[in-house]
């Protein structure tokens, strides 16, 4: 790699365990928006609307014209289906109060809460 360039990887995950990644030279001062084009995930992709999207840098939410840094890692969120709270609740009970959580495997005898 020469001065000139910074390289970045652009990730999306259209479907649950299914990680797209693509590997890029970019030029230095190069924004979020800018890598995401070069990717070519909106074209392989069109349920992306980047004017929506939620987009992260490692893990914390960005900008699109927040500037790049070599080796960063640019994330398209995807929307939630199902709030977090409330599929965890569902299983909650499905699965009952017994069978779940820190004592679910209480050995007998034990003292409560060991």
């Amino acid at each position: 790699m020469n001065d000139i360039e910074i390289r970045v990887t652009v990730v999306y995950s259209d479907t649950a365990r299914h990680v797209e990644e693509m590997n890029l030279r970019m030029a230095p001062h190069s924004t979020v928006l800018q890598a995401i084009e070069a990717s070519g995930f909106l074209q392989l992709f069109p349920a992306i609307d980047i004017s929506e999207a939620v987009v992260g840098v490692w893990g914390r939410k960005a900008g699109l014209r927040q500037l790049l840094r070599d080796r960063d890692r640019v994330e398209i969120y995807r929307p939630l289906i199902v709030d977090p709270k409330e599929a965890r609740r569902t299983r909650f009970a499905k699965q009952g109060a017994r069978t779940t959580g820190l004592f679910a495997k209480i050995r007998r005898g034990a003292k409560t809460g060991y």
